[in-house]
């Protein structure tokens, strides 16, 4: 479970100096919950995202995974980024084992888990390729793999398919539920497309713009497992329509935010 009380960031001086990403944040996300990020860029997802991960402290608040403050990266979290980051003279199962490796964790049990992850991922038979000779879709299922060889509790994703094309981008979401499905971790991931939010989640969080706030979470009731052929859905398309009124709003109307 993520707890998430009361956090906000301020970069630079505390106080008028500063800039202020994040402004009393609430949010409690349930073991196995896949919970989505979406607003106006500039808002603090990503932000938010950081000091789940441990990456950055909170300026104000705490936040706690399974009751246990986060103070730094955690071996339980699992994060996958915009760009997949694999090194590129490793092969593919190399890249997925390598936090297996820095962990001191690589033996038959972590390969035996690489290779079954990268047989669900689709790209078994591309094991002892190298980056460069994947698709940038392969290359990213190769990178969500390796955030969860570990096996971690949580997983962390920060615009994951952001630099896909559209089509590839449909299918990399469809795989991302058809792993969960398989192995279902707590996942929280950022996101700039309203479909993509609502095809993946049990919730969605919009947020405000700078300092980002919450300004609605939207409960999204669609049955699984899920694809998008569910957009004709009243319930996908409800979902839709509200986070496009919260964000966009009537010619730019400001959010009503919860506080």
């Amino acid at each position: 479970m993520i707890e998430i009380d009361n956090a906000g960031q301020v970069f630079g001086p505390v106080g008028a100096g500063g800039l202020r990403a994040l402004d009393g944040i609430n949010l409690t996300i349930c073991d196995r919950e896949i919970v989505t990020l979406v607003g106006p860029s500039g808002c603090g997802k990503s932000t938010l995202l950081r000091l789940v991960s441990g990456l950055i402290p909170p300026t104000e608040g705490s936040i706690r995974i399974d009751g246990e403050t986060v103070v730094a990266p955690r071996q339980d979290t699992g994060i996958v980024f915009q760009a997949p980051t694999l090194l590129p003279w490793a092969t593919i199962f190399e890249n997925v084992m390598f936090p297996s490796s820095i962990m001191k964790r690589d033996d038959e049990a972590a390969r035996q888990r690489a290779r079954d992850l990268l047989k669900v991922a689709g790209i078994a038979d591309f094991a002892d390729r190298r980056p460069k000779q994947l698709s940038g879709g392969m290359q990213q299922r190769a990178a969500i793999c390796r955030a969860l060889v570990h096996n971690p509790s949580v997983l962390l994703m920060d615009e994951p398919f952001g630099a896909l094309d559209a089509l590839t981008r449909e299918v990399m979401t469809i795989e991302l539920l058809r792993i969960w499905a398989a192995s279902p971790k707590t996942i929280l991931f950022v996101t700039h497309s309203i479909p993509e939010a609502v095809i993946l989640a049990d919730r969605v969080v919009v947020m405000s713009p700078r300092p980002g706030r919450i300004a609605e979470i939207i409960d999204v009731d669609l049955p699984r497992p899920r694809n998008f052929a569910l957009a004709g859905h009243p319930e996908f398309q409800r979902c839709a329509e509200r986070i496009r009124n919260l964000i966009f709003g009537d010619q730019g109307a400001q959010f009503d935010v919860q506080h």
